[in-house]
Order: C-alpha cells, then sequence, then structure tokens
C-alpha cells in the first residue's frame, strides 16, 4: 500500500495520530536530513560533492565493463576459441602407423624368419583421404561458426554497456527522488511548525497539525524505500562490472537529455546495417548454407591409402605393399541421406530465425524511437509547464495560507504535487536516457 493510498484511507476514516507520532518524526527527521542532501532543481546539477558529469562517470563505468566483465570476457573466450576450429577442420585426418609380425609354425614373433619366406616383420602408415573439397567445406562452416561467435562477444558487448547505462540512470532517477523527498520533507518540516504556531493562536485546527505530521512519517517510509532500491542497485551495477560487492559505492554525475535528431527510416537503416544480432543470424544462416552443401558431399565416397615394408630372413627378398581404399556410402539411405534431409531443415530454420532477428531488431528500433520521442515531450513540459506552474501556486498558497486565506490541505495538495512532479520529470529524463541507451545497442555502437 503507497503511503498516498494510506493517507487517503486516514483522512476519509477521520482516524488522528496520537501525540508521540509527533515526538518520532522530530527524533528521525534529523538523522534523515543529515544524510540526503537538498534536491536540485529540474535540469541542474547537484549540490553535494565535487561537480562531476554523468557522460564522464558513465564513460568510466563503460571502459570498466568492456574490459573487466565476466560476461565480456566468456564471451571473448569462446570467440577466440572458435578461430581455432577451421583450422583443425582443413587438415588430413592423422595418419596411422602399423607393426605386423607374421610367424610361421608358432605365434611367437620371429619364429622360422631365417628359414621360411613367409615370416617377416611389417612396418607400414596408411593415410585416410576425404574426397577433394570436403575439408575445405568443413572449415569453412567452422568459420562461419567462429563469425557467429565474434558477433556473440559483439553483441554482449552491447548488452553489457546496455544493462550499465540502464543501471546507471535508474540510480540517477532513484538519486535524485531521495533528494526531492528530503527536500519535501524539510518543506513538510516549515509548514509543519506554521500549523502549529497559527494553531496556538487558533487560526489552524489540530487536525492540520496531524495531517502534516502524518505526510512527512508517510515520506520517511517512502525516502527508506528508495534507500533500498539504490542499494539494489548499486549491487546489479557492480555485479556487472565485474566488482565485489563491498567495494565503495559508486558515485553518480548529473544526466541531461541527450539530443537524438535520427528519424525512424534512419534509424531502421542503422539497425539493419549495425546490428550484432543481426549479424549473428546471418553468420549462423551462412553457416547452415555450408553445411547442407557438405552432407551433401558425404555421397561421394573417401579414400584411403597404406604402404607397408615387409622384412622378411636374410635369406629372402623383403615385401613390398601398396593399398588403396574406397570408403563406399553402403547405408546412404540410413546416414548420409537423412543427414542431408537434416541439414536442409536447419538452414530454413536458420534464414526464418534472422528473418524474426530482422523483424525483432526493427521493432524494438521503432518503439525505442517512439519512446525517446515520447519522453523529449514530456520532459519539456515538465521543465517548461508543470513544474515551474506548481512551485507558483505553492508560493502563493504558502503566502496566503499564512495569513489564513487558504485551507491546509490547499496548501498540503501543492506541496505533493510539486514532489510528484519532480520525481515524475527525473523518471522521464531516465527513461529518455534508457531508450536512447538501448538505440545504441540495437544499431551496434558500443559507446
Amino acid at each position: 500500500m503507497t503511503y498516498e493510498l494510506r493517507r487517503r484511507l486516514l483522512r476519509s476514516a477521520g482516524i488522528s495520530l496520537p501525540v508521540f507520532t509527533f515526538a518520532l518524526v522530530l527524533l528521525l527527521a534529523p538523522k534523515a536530513s543529515a544524510q540526503m542532501p537538498a534536491a536540485p532543481r529540474p535540469g541542474a546539477a547537484p549540490d553535494s560533492g565535487p561537480a562531476e558529469s554523468a557522460s564522464g562517470t558513465l564513460g568510466s563505468l563503460i571502459e570498466e565493463g568492456l574490459a573487466h566483465s565476466p560476461l565480456i570476457v566468456a564471451a571473448r573466450q569462446h570467440w577466440q576459441a572458435d578461430t581455432r576450429v577451421p583450422i583443425q577442420q582443413s587438415t588430413l585426418p592423422d595418419p596411422q602407423v602399423a607393426f605386423q609380425s607374421f610367424s610361421v609354425g608358432n605365434p611367437l614373433p620371429g619364429n622360422n624368419l631365417q628359414t621360411n619366406n613367409f615370416a617377416y616383420f611389417g612396418y607400414g602408415v596408411s593415410q585416410d583421404i576425404p574426397y577433394p573439397g570436403k575439408l575445405r567445406l568443413r572449415a569453412t562452416v567452422a568459420d562461419k561458426e567462429a563469425q557467429a561467435a565474434r558477433e556473440a562477444y559483439e553483441a554482449q558487448q552491447r548488452q553489457v554497456v546496455e544493462q550499465i547505462s540502464e543501471t546507471y540512470f535508474n540510480l540517477f532517477y532513484l538519486a535524485r527522488a531521495l533528494a526531492v523527498l528530503q527536500q519535501t520533507y524539510n518543506e513538510l518540516q516549515r509548514v509543519e511548525h506554521i500549523t502549529q504556531a497559527q494553531y496556538q493562536v487558533g487560526m489552524a485546527q489540530q487536525q492540520d497539525v496531524l495531517k502534516a505530521q502524518l505526510e512527512m512519517t508517510a515520506i520517511l517510509e517512502e525516502m527508506e524505500t528508495t534507500r533500498e532500491q539504490l542499494g539494489q542497485g548499486q549491487a546489479d551495477l557492480k555485479a556487472i562490472l565485474g566488482r565485489e560487492q563491498d567495494s565503495p559505492e559508486i558515485p553518480l554525475g548529473d544526466v541531461r537529455p541527450t539530443a537524438f535528431n535520427l528519424n525512424d527510416g534512419e534509424l531502421r537503416k542503422l539497425a539493419l546495417g549495425g546490428s550484432p544480432v543481426l549479424k549473428q543470424a546471418q553468420a549462423l544462416e551462412a553457416k547452415s548454407e555450408q553445411s547442407l552443401k557438405l552432407a551433401r558431399e558425404d555421397y561421394i565416397p573417401d579414400f584411403s591409402l597404406a604402404y607397408t615394408y615387409e622384412k622378411t630372413g636374410a635369406r629372402f627378398p623383403d615385401y613390398y605393399m601398396a593399398t588403396v581404399g574406397v570408403k563406399i556410402p553402403l547405408y546412404w539411405w540410413r546416414k548420409q541421406t537423412p543427414a542431408v534431409e537434416q541439414a536442409g531443415l536447419e538452414k530454413e530454420s536458420s534464414h526464418a530465425q534472422t528473418y524474426a532477428t530482422k523483424l525483432s531488431i526493427l521493432s524494438q528500433a521503432q518503439n525505442q524511437w517512439i519512446a525517446i520521442q515520447t519522453t523529449q515531450r514530456v520532459i519539456r513540459i515538465y521543465s517548461d509547464g508543470l513544474i515551474p506552474q506548481a512551485k507558483a501556486t505553492l508560493k502563493s498558497a504558502l503566502a496566503t495560507y499564512r495569513v489564513g486565506k487558504v485551507d491546509f490541505q490547499t496548501l498540503l495538495s501543492a506541496e505533493i504535487d510539486v514532489l510528484r512532479l519532480q520525481q515524475q520529470y527525473y523518471r522521464a529524463v531516465a527513461d529518455h536516457e534508457i531508450a536512447v541507451a538501448k538505440i545504441q545497442q540495437i544499431i551496434g555502437n558500443v559507446r
């Protein structure tokens, strides 16, 4: 249950808070205000700590993630491992070296070697030779697999960059939302003091004092929830970067909306030309085409060559034997034909997967483009209209409340409106930057 809903329920039921609520608020307020700086205005740099731009902070985090992220390291090692496969597949099978002992009259090696010209010691070597072109096709299949692994590595890089950016911008929103909550809390404290003073002279009701205290307590609860989300976001960001959880907290800089001027047609063109995910699917489709060619080549027999030298006794001439063998695909209807059918189905599957990937990329690009256009308009509405208007309303309500011309509920509503509009402004800025980061991942820009 949100504090807004809880506040409405308490109001509708007419429930009054006990007196010790005020003491609880006073005890908690110094701790909360000591921990949080005042909230910056929309678009302004944070007041606490050294000035640091988000581009510099986020850029260094991206560099760190690209260098140390375990996901990227794993993808890079897998790709490098696959690059060692083509040379293996293009190499002839290992030759076989054989030793023979042919005995006459007795199984012991060398028996009757000097008395019988049938006895000998044989030394031979044999080599299997695939039909010309098969080794090249196998190397091509492995090379396409390595290309797919490389594109998977590139896609993993961009995915990590997107995760870093999205987590960073969500942390930015939470930090600004927490600062706005603290600022609102401080302002409600002043309003509560004013209401207390007016209650003492009979210009306000006790219910107004209790309402102010209720809002302050509810904001304290929301601040704690926001701090929890901040801690969880820090933990997620450290994991993506490959840092230990006991490492120092990651600093956050200011974030301003990034200019984005691409139209949807240009974006679609860039997405199809630069997406590593689409390139990976295309490489796997090319691999399936070569695999189909290789499966058809298996109908053609392979060869084997062998040569043996047979050493007889000193009284007899030595023997020399050369052998040429052919592997006949005798069970082609059980081996080669199903293999060709399998390769053909896999080729069709990879073609459909490539098309599905293309449609998915175009859909993602269009969705993020729409999100960017929408958030750009929303940010302007908040910064140029809603927030200045809400602050002006709050200022007017506070001035007229001091002289008793408006009721407390009007002042409280104006205060909450400013709080929510500022939170929504920072949420829109974060969503805009997240959409830009997703676009960069889609079109293949690492940074």
